[in-house]
C-alpha cells in the first residue's frame, strides 16, 4: 500500500514539474511579445478556421 502511494506521489511530482516548466516558458514568451505587432484574425467561412487577415 505504502509503495503505491509513494509511486503515485512521484508521478504527480514529476507531472507538476513539467507543467510548471511549461507555464514558465509561456509567461516568458508573453513578456517578449509586443502588442503592437499582433496580427488580426478573420474567420474563413469555408473552413471555420481563423486565419491572419489579408492586406487589401
Amino acid at each position: 500500500m505504502a509503495a503505491g502511494v509513494l509511486l503515485i506521489r512521484r508521478v504527480l511530482r514529476k507531472h507538476q514539474g513539467r507543467v510548471e516548466a511549461e507555464l514558465r516558458a509561456a509567461k516568458e514568451a508573453m513578456g517578449r511579445s509586443k502588442p503592437d505587432q499582433a496580427v488580426q484574425l478573420e474567420l474563413d467561412p469555408a473552413t471555420g478556421v481563423y486565419r491572419p487577415r489579408q492586406m487589401r
